[in-house]
């Protein structure tokens, strides 16, 4: 079995920041990517940034430039840095482990989600 812890999140003003951090544990290989998602009340999830094994990382277009993500392979933990928070990325956070292999295909698990608010 794999599980993942999540930590951080919180409440902050616009123009703060927070940080969250997943470590996965468990029976773990064939690393596809490590990243987070989010969703907002009444909006579906969305992916936030995600890390590739390689080191490679891709971010959604409404966060370049204020979040940063980050991995330490060691310990299977990825840190998702939010710096000028905005009201709108108000919501919870999910940490996502993708794996994939050849003969399993891919396979996602999931954080139990964090709460990030922005408010003004």
């Amino acid at each position: 079995q794999v599980q993942l812890v999540e930590s951080g999140g919180g409440s902050v003003q616009p123009g703060g920041s927070l940080s969250v951090s997943c470590a996965a544990s468990g029976r773990i290989f064939s690393i596809y990517t490590m990243g987070w998602y989010r969703q907002a009340p009444g909006k579906q999830r969305e992916l936030v940034a995600h890390i590739f094994s390689g080191g490679s990382t891709e971010y959604t277009d409404s966060v370049k430039g204020r979040f940063t993500i980050s991995r330490d392979n060691a310990k299977n933990t990825v840190y998702l840095q939010m710096n000028s928070l905005k009201p709108e990325d108000t919501a919870v956070y999910y940490c996502n482990l993708r794996l994939f292999s050849t003969l399993t295909g891919q396979y996602d698990y999931w954080g139990q989600g964090t709460q990030v608010t922005v408010f003004s």
